[in-house]
C-alpha cells in the first residue's frame, strides 16, 4: 500500500511539472447576422450568413517549454459555415496546421499549412484583414488575399523576433510533385515597422500553378500568380486612419468568376484608404473605400474592368469577446471583363458587381447591409 501510494505520489509530481512547462489553448470566432442583399443573380434576397463581418473558425495552439529559451509550439485551426456546421475548405485543419520552434534568441521557424507574408504583414493594416476585420470590404475576389481566403500547402516559415519594432519574415511552399520542383510552389516575403502611431509595412507573394499549393477556397487562379503592396497607418487619439495599395496579376487564368474561360491575364490594382474612430471605450465607427482598377487580356484583346467598393459599419462591444454589429457595403462595376465569340466576331462581356462573401449580381451595382453578433474565445 505504501509502495502504491509513493508510486502515485512522484507520477503525479512529474504530471504536474509536465503540466507547468506546456500549455494549449482552445480559440476562435463565431460571427452570424442576418444580411439584405438588393441583388443576387436579378432578385433581393435575405440571408442568414456566417462570417459576413469576421472568418469564423476554431483552433488549438500549444507550447512546450524545452528549456534555454525554446518552446515546441503547434497550432490547429479550421474554418467552419456557423449557419450548418460544415468546413469551409478541402479538409478538417483548413486554415492551419503547422508545428514548429520559437526562440526567445533566434525568432519562429514553423511547418505545415500556413499563411504567407501578404496576411501575416499587410493584412493588419486592410479593413478587410486581422485589423479591422470586415470580409465586405475585401477587395473584388479577394484578389490580394488580405482577407485570409487560403493558406498555402507543405510550408515552410520564418518569422523575426521584434527589433525595436522591425519584424520580417518569409515562407516557401514546396510543390511535393514528383518531378516538377517548381510546378506549384509558393513563396513569399514581408516586413513591418511600428513606431509610436506609425505602422508601416510591405509584402510579396508569388505562387506558380498555385491550384496546386493554394486550397480550393481561393477564388483566382493562375499558372503565374504575383501579388505585392505596402500600406500604412496612423493613430491620433481615437482614430487610426489607414492606405494600403496592392497590385495582384494572375497569367493563364484558370479559376476564377463565371467569366474567367482560359487563357486570360489579369492584372488588378486595389487602392484603399480605410479609418477607424472610438466614440466610446465600448462603440466604434469603421469605414473604408477602395478603388480596384483592372485588365483584361485575352486572345480577342483588352478590357478593363473597374470597382468601387465602399463599406461603413459601427460595432459595440457588449463585453471584451462579445459584440454587436451593423454594417453596409456598396459595390460598383464598370468596364467589361474581356469577350467571348459571336456568330459575327466578338462581344465584350459586362463587368458586374460581386461583394465578398455573397453571389454576384445582376447588374453593375450591388448593396447588402448586415446585423449580427460576433463572440471571440
Amino acid at each position: 500500500m505504501k509502495k502504491t501510494l509513493i508510486t502515485a505520489g512522484v507520477l503525479g509530481a512529474f504530471a504536474v511539472g509536465a503540466h507547468a512547462q506546456s500549455s494549449v489553448t482552445l480559440y476562435g470566432s463565431l460571427d452570424a447576422g442576418i444580411v439584405y442583399v438588393n441583388n443576387i443573380g436579378g432578385s433581393s434576397a435575405w440571408i442568414q450568413n456566417s462570417g459576413s463581418v469576421s472568418n469564423t473558425y476554431f483552433g488549438l495552439r500549444g507550447a512546450e517549454d524545452l528549456g534555454g529559451g525554446l518552446k515546441a509550439i503547434f497550432t490547429l485551426e479550421s474554418g467552419f459555415n456557423l449557419n450548418d456546421g460544415t468546413y469551409k475548405g478541402e479538409s478538417g485543419f483548413n486554415r492551419k496546421a503547422y508545428v514548429g520552434l520559437k526562440s526567445n534568441t533566434g525568432g519562429t521557424v514553423t511547418l505545415g499549412r500556413q499563411y504567407d507574408s501578404v496576411v501575416d504583414f499587410l493584412s493588419p493594416l486592410s479593413a478587410a484583414g486581422f485589423g479591422y476585420g470586415n470580409n465586405l470590404a475585401a477587395h473584388p475576389f479577394d484578389n490580394d488575399n488580405l482577407g485570409a481566403t487560403f493558406p498555402v500547402k507543405n510550408a515552410i516559415k520564418f518569422e523575426s523576433l521584434n527589433y525595436d519594432g522591425l519584424k520580417f519574415g518569409g515562407l516557401y511552399g514546396f510543390s511535393n510533385q514528383p518531378g516538377g520542383f517548381a510546378n506549384g510552389r509558393a513563396w513569399s516575403v514581408g516586413a513591418s515597422y511600428s513606431t509610436g502611431p506609425l505602422n508601416v509595412a510591405a509584402a510579396y507573394l508569388q505562387q506558380n500553378n498555385a491550384g496546386l499549393n493554394a486550397t480550393s477556397a481561393s477564388k483566382l487562379s493562375a499558372e503565374l500568380q504575383r501579388t505585392y503592396g505596402i500600406g500604412a497607418n496612423y493613430t491620433y487619439g481615437p482614430a487610426v486612419i489607414g492606405l494600403v495599395w496592392t497590385h495582384s496579376q494572375f497569367d493563364d487564368l484558370s479559376r476564377g468568376p463565371a467569366w474567367a474561360t482560359g487563357n486570360q491575364n489579369l492584372r488588378m490594382d486595389n487602392f484603399e484608404i480605410n479609418g477607424v474612430y472610438s466614440l466610446t471605450p465600448a462603440l466604434a465607427l469603421l469605414g473604408s473605400y477602395t478603388f480596384t482598377d483592372g485588365r483584361v487580356t485575352d486572345n480577342y484583346g483588352r478590357s478593363n474592368p473597374r470597382w468601387h467598393t465602399a463599406m461603413l459599419a459601427g460595432d459595440y462591444s457588449l463585453s471584451k469577446r462579445t459584440d454587436i454589429y451593423l454594417a453596409t457595403a456598396f459595390q460598383r462595376a464598370t468596364g467589361s471583363v474581356g469577350y467571348t465569340p459571336t456568330p459575327t466576331g466578338y462581344a465584350h462581356v459586362a463587368n458586374v458587381a460581386a461583394i465578398n462573401t455573397l453571389p454576384a449580381s445582376s447588374t453593375r451595382n450591388q448593396v447588402a447591409a448586415t446585423v449580427g453578433l460576433r463572440h471571440r474565445f
